[in-house]
């Protein structure tokens, strides 16, 4: 029962920790939810391929880890606030980092399947995507993203 009121505090004040990073050289973060949660469960069963595309941003991307690979490895988004929701689908720890034209953040590990979510906001150009897990990345877990 404490460890669904603990995960339930941490979903509540995500949106105060993102409403804070005001500036573009912080850094967000992710809180990893809880699966017996039902307040914020994601399905980790499947592996979601999917943009949800929306005019001038605010799109949110799903993106399944395993080991070692991105699920979907590239993506193509409309420049402005993009949401990673990211799922661990795998049977080791993992994490997503986004980089590239000035921007550098990457998500808080997730355990095997947690689930978070990384909140950026993306000019146009071409970013690195890839798992910052020590020698994750040399292994496949890595991607691009395209904003345009």
């Amino acid at each position: 029962m404490a460890r669904k009121l603990l995960v339930l505090i941490a979903i509540a004040a995500i949106p105060v920790v993102l409403a804070a990073c005001g500036s573009d050289d912080s850094t967000s973060t992710s809180a990893a939810s809880d699966t017996s949660s039902t307040a914020a469960t994601t399905d980790t069963s499947s592996t979601e391929s999917s943009t949800t595309a929306s005019t001038g941003g605010g799109e949110t991307v799903s993106i399944g880890e395993t080991e070692y690979k991105l699920d979907p490895s590239d993506a193509t988004v409309k420049a402005g606030e993009v949401t990673f929701d990211v799922s661990n689908n795998g049977a080791t720890t993992h994490n997503l980092e986004i980089e590239g034209n000035g921007v550098e953040e990457v998500t808080d590990s997730l355990s095997p399947g947690d689930s978070g979510k990384l909140t950026v906001d993306l000019k146009p150009g071409t970013y690195e995507m890839y798992c910052a897990i020590d020698g994750h990345r040399d292994l496949g877990m890595e991607g691009e993203v395209t904003v345009q």
